[in-house]
């Protein structure tokens, strides 16, 4: 018996594997530029003089 052998449903089985790895990887780009942007935004605020009211408080 073969261990790759996926039967007659082997389209299906590999078609969903490459969707689901599609999407995932998908998403952790996503999550990945949208980290970069709010970085950049951050430090653009930063740069106005603009400061994180969590360090306002840890300030006092």
């Amino acid at each position: 018996m073969d261990p790759f052998d996926l039967g007659p449903h082997a389209g299906f089985i590999v078609a969903c594997y490459i969707i689901t790895f599609s999407v995932v990887a998908a998403v952790i780009g996503w999550v990945l530029i949208d980290r970069a942007q709010l970085n950049a935004a951050l430090k653009e605020l930063e740069d106005q003089g603009i400061t994180r009211a969590s360090n306002k408080q840890n300030a006092s």
